[in-house]
């Protein structure tokens, strides 16, 4: 019965934005304080304010996405009008901040933990992606949107974790193409330029489908994955492994050896199994295989044509150096 009340209540919140549009969802924001700055502090029921930020924020962290940069937190004071999030295509769809709110559309579906969504109209981020009832479609960070399925998913998940079957896709013209494999995961039987067909037997229409499949699988689970190779259909067997890298942490297959790096491509962390490397923090990557590289693309790219093993050159104060890895 108390659920029955609180879904009607919630029902009539929803309805009772609805009429007011999308400068109802605006006065909302302000009122909730749920923009400040560069940072999102959107008001959830139970007492709860999903955050995103990219430092730490103030107050009680009940649980953190390091991928995406986002926070649950306690509310102590809790907003009476509670944001959620609801499956409904039909509403219209906004980029709503403090000052303004612009109808537009999603151009660009989020493509796992490194392509995130575009939307046809542009707002100074951070703003929210909501329906003209108010409820969350989306939050738009610096890097673009993270569209409401993550959001739903953080907010539900007792601990968060990603899984990877160590492949990276792409879409093009309505395929859905591997253009980067994870050389150190054992058994990874995919190659670049695989199109991608099923997965456990469902068809694959498109890649920001495709990802979320992977992303949310039990790490442990083992899938199987059809493709097409040249001429050739195959069916592959895969194995969902911890996701280590990817949105706002760097990804580039090195995380599962024990190195993660910023964007300036300088180490920022080394675990335990990395150590017999001898590198140190702040050594930044120059080359791999002999190759210059800029970029986390590029050293996917790169990566994904070595076999278990890779030279790495190193730069540490005008001195440099080469460290062969290889797979643990």
């Amino acid at each position: 019965m108390l659920r029955l009340f609180v879904a009607l209540n919630l029902l009539l919140l929803n309805l009772y934005s609805c009429e007011g549009g999308f400068d109802s969802c605006r006065r909302k924001i302000v009122d909730s304080n749920a923009i400040a700055n560069q940072s999102v502090s959107i008001p959830l029921r139970n007492r709860q304010r999903l955050v995103f930020s990219t430092s730490e924020p103030s107050g009680k962290i009940l649980k953190r996405d390091p991928f995406l940069s986002l926070y649950l937190i306690e509310d102590k004071q809790s907003f009476k009008h509670p944001f959620i999030i609801m499956n409904n295509a039909a509403l219209g769809l906004a980029a709503v901040s403090k000052k303004r709110a612009l109808e537009g559309k999603i151009l660009k579906r989020q493509i796992g933990l490194n392509h995130f969504a575009t939307f046809s109209e542009s707002l100074p981020k951070p703003f929210l992606l909501l329906t003209s009832c108010c409820s969350l479609e989306g939050l738009a960070t610096p890097r673009g949107v993270i569209e409401k399925e993550y959001l739903e998913r953080f907010i539900k998940v007792k601990k968060v974790s990603y899984s990877d079957i160590g492949a990276r896709v792409v879409e093009d013209k309505g395929s859905v193409f591997v253009n980067a494999i994870n050389p150190f995961m054992d058994a990874n039987a995919f190659k670049a330029g695989d199109r991608v067909l099923a997965f456990d037997g469902k068809k694959v229409n498109d890649a920001s489908e495709f990802m979320r499949w992977v992303l949310f699988s039990e790490i442990g689970s083992e899938h199987s994955v059809k493709v097409k190779r040249g001429d050739i259909v195959l069916t592959l067997k895969a194995k969902s492994r911890q996701r280590k890298g990817g949105g706002y942490l760097s990804d580039t297959f090195l995380e599962v050896l024990g190195l993660s790096f910023d964007k300036n491509l300088k180490i920022i962390k080394i675990e335990p199994a990395a150590d017999k490397y001898g590198l140190k923090l702040g050594d930044k990557l120059m080359q791999i295989n002999q190759s210059n590289i800029t970029t986390e693309q590029e050293i996917l790219e790169i990566i994904s044509q070595s076999e278990e093993s890779a030279n790495l050159l190193f730069e540490r104060r005008d001195f440099q150096f080469f460290v062969k890895i290889k797979s643990i």
